[in-house]
């Protein structure tokens, strides 16, 4: 039987099916060239609106506190006032939604603004759908904005962001910085970022500012994620927190003598420091001209306690005798005539020109006779043996402190007569952290002990730096410091220091006076008021717990006891809050206070419990209803306390002589517009104290700060 072979039709049939399909989405294709439109959809816009979302997830910044967890530099909300325009926004609604009577909101914001009424019509004018109300409008508070909110105008509306805020505004500011906003383009998109600028704030600024994230998913012609399709979303990890070394109860009797100082005297600049002699920690230190971060009133970008480098004067004649005793050649009890040397026909003179007859060296410390130790680089010490011996003590190289801009200063000399010059410190540079840093020298024993800014850094809890004590072990034996701090108490005891004395506190130290070198000219100022004085310093006696530095440059009346006035009442004030002076009662002690919540309590109440503070009660009321500063704030004696009361009239209190962070807290915290002119100090106001608050805006004048000519850093 015969079997016939059938021909297999399947695979041409899928094959024409495959071909009809093709043939459709090709005619599909050309339809979509030719016509716009498939299935009533515009496939050009479709395609353009459909595509990537992305937005940056911004990393909140890092806060910087103090060593007791205070926060001086913190990111904060703040707002920019918009208006809408548009009646479109309102349509056929009863309730408004945009600006309709522009004179009534421009009348009512001008004095929360502090804009003109004028310049505000001007904006709500805008043929615009909305505008921004600036610049009184941008980066406000959250206080001005309730402000603004409890008028209920319609059509006025906030946008949120970020600044940074520095709550103690002109407070240890060389050292903590600023950082400000930037717009930055990226990838064509305009980008709001805060960067630092100064301080802390630009030294640790990478770690700070943390690390952006970002969100992208593609999204619909109406701006909705396209379900089932890809997300990616990358969180932002925020910046680390810095601690410092600060103690802010330090820094805060720092500045309070140095604000009356710069007051007093009208120096060009005052720079004072203070250390823990035992770790290197920067408790305190404040330097004028400063400035309130928060407003940028600055005249210098250079911090004085590590950037200026100028001729220190007679405290560097306790590194020239450091360096004798060390070389086992110096012999305290020899005596030298006293009052002028000749060296390479150059006159060396004593300070008071006619010396103290014969002395010996030791005699000639306390006195801080330039001719003594012109006498010792010829006896007991040569050229190279200061050069080593100053090195070795840190001058002439950074400390490497956490601070940005550090300079080395410079100590290099060759002739006799420029060795004699850097024996009291002429001639030579230095910077006022390296003092700091070799008085650890003699508060250890022979141990220099590298200078500290920062505590420690954590992110999201965990700590990532902690500060070490660095130690350079054997610079000198104790012998030598032993006989150093013999010199430096008998110094204050009965010697140039004598105005440094504090009763119950055995305090050592060395003055100092330099002249100032005019580049100008090529030799050095005359004046009677142009030097630069100084003061290194350390208590108590046998075992030094705290170091201090200070200099002032040219004050007003040209004398010495300048630096005695502003650095006398911080030893006294800082050995009494760390318990150093003997005998004293603790009840002398200055005190810390952590606030809490007096809202609602009775005003006669609080007070009591805040004895030893300033405590400004505003109103007849018999109940808090509001504070300053907030409650878990730490203060320290003497300083204010605001407290608000229920009461039906409110009067203006007297400002005088309240400084510009204290002004304007009261200000706040009653609801009174405020125009103020100057820095410094209250010294007048438009409203009379004991006048009835009512909206009227008050105008005041604080004392100017002076001008800084930086070609004397």
């Amino acid at each position: 039987m015969k079997t016939r072979n059938k021909k297999w039709k399947a695979p041409s049939v899928i094959f024409y099916i495959f071909l009809f399909f093709i043939g459709l989405l090709f005619l599909q294709y050309v339809y979509l060239t030719i016509f716009p439109n498939l299935y009533g959809i515009n496939m050009k816009e479709f395609a353009a609106n459909r595509n990537t979302y992305s937005k940056t997830l911004y990393a909140k910044r890092g806060t910087i506190y103090d060593s007791e967890n205070n926060a001086l530099a913190l990111d904060i909300s703040s707002y920019t006032v918009i208006a809408y325009l548009d009646e479109s926004r309102t349509g056929s609604g009863q309730t408004l939604y945009h600006v309709k009577d522009k004179v009534k909101t421009a009348k009512a914001l001008a004095p929360i603004l502090n804009m003109s009424e004028e310049s505000l019509l001007t904006l709500l004018n805008k043929d615009s759908y909305q505008v921004e109300l600036g610049p009184g409008g941008r980066g406000i508070t959250e206080l001005v904005k309730n402000k603004i909110k409890a008028l209920n105008l319609p059509g006025i509306d906030f946008i949120e962001s970020f600044k940074r805020y520095y709550p103690n505004g002109d407070f240890a500011s060389y050292l903590v910085g600023y950082a400000k906003k930037k717009e930055i383009v990226i990838d064509d998109n305009k980008e709001t970022v805060i960067n630092g600028e100064l301080g802390i704030e630009v030294e640790f600024d990478d770690i700070l500012k943390g690390i952006n994230g970002n969100i992208q998913y593609q999204q619909d012609r109406y701006g909705y994620k396209i379900p089932d399709t890809p997300e990616i979303n990358k969180p932002a990890s925020n910046g680390s927190d810095v601690y410092l070394t600060i103690d802010s109860s330090i820094q805060r009797i720092v500045e309070q003598s140095l604000n009356k100082s710069e007051e007093l005297y009208n120096p060009e600049w005052i720079t004072i420091s203070i250390m823990d002699a035992k770790t290197g920690d920067i408790l305190g230190s404040s330097s004028t001209p400063s400035f309130d971060p928060n407003i940028l009133n600055i005249v210098n970008y250079e911090n004085p306690l590590t950037s200026f480098v100028y001729e220190p004067g007679s405290v560097m004649k306790i590194y020239t005798y450091m360096c004798a005793l060390e070389k086992g050649t110096y012999k305290g009890d020899e005596t030298y005539p006293s009052g002028k040397i000749v060296i390479e026909d150059k006159t060396i003179y004593d300070w008071n020109r006619v010396g103290w007859g014969n002395i010996s060296y030791d005699y000639g410390f306390k006195m801080s006779s330039n001719v003594g130790v012109s006498y010792m680089t010829q006896k007991f010490i040569n050229k190279d043996d200061l050069k080593n011996c100053l090195t070795n003590y840190g001058f002439g190289q950074k400390t490497n402190i956490q601070l940005p801009r550090e300079l080395e200063g410079i100590v290099k000399f060759n002739y006799p007569v420029e060795v004699a010059a850097a024996s009291y410190g002429q001639g030579i540079s230095t910077t006022a952290i390296q003092h700091l840093q070799a008085l650890s020298i003699i508060a250890n024993d022979g141990t220099m002990i590298t200078p500290n800014i920062v505590k420690k850094i954590t992110n999201n809890g965990k700590t990532t730096f902690e500060r070490q004590i660095h130690k350079k072990e054997n610079v000198t034996s104790k012998k030598t410091t032993d006989h150093l701090k013999k010199l430096m108490y008998d110094t204050i005891i009965d010697g140039t220091g004598k105005g440094y004395q504090v009763k119950n506190l055995e305090v050592i130290g060395k003055t100092g006076t330099a002249q100032i070198f005019d580049n100008e000219t090529g030799g050095y100022l005359t004046g009677w008021s142009d030097n630069i004085y100084s003061f290194s310093g350390m208590f108590p006696k046998e075992n030094p717990e705290i170091i201090i530095f200070a200099s002032i440059k040219r004050p007003k009346n040209g004398a010495s006891d300048t630096v005695v006035s502003l650095v006398q009442p911080i030893i006294e004030s800082v050995a009494k809050y760390k318990g150093l002076i003997k005998g004293t009662v603790n009840e002398d002690n200055l005190k810390k206070y952590t606030l809490t919540s007096y809202i609602n309590a009775d005003v006669k109440t609080v007070k009591e419990s805040l004895k030893g503070l300033d405590v400004v009660v505003i109103g007849d009321g018999d109940k808090v209803i509001n504070q300053y500063p907030k409650d878990k704030t730490v203060v320290l004696t003497g300083d204010k306390v605001y407290l608000l009361t229920n009461s039906k009239q409110l009067k203006m209190p007297d400002l005088t002589n309240y400084s510009r962070i204290e002004a304007i807290s009261l200000l706040d915290l009653i609801n009174v517009p405020y125009e103020i002119d100057g820095y410094g100090t209250v010294i007048s106001q438009s409203i009379k104290p004991d006048t009835i608050i009512t909206n009227e805006k008050i105008k005041l004048t604080l004392k100017e700060k002076h001008e800084f000519d930086k070609k004397t850093t």
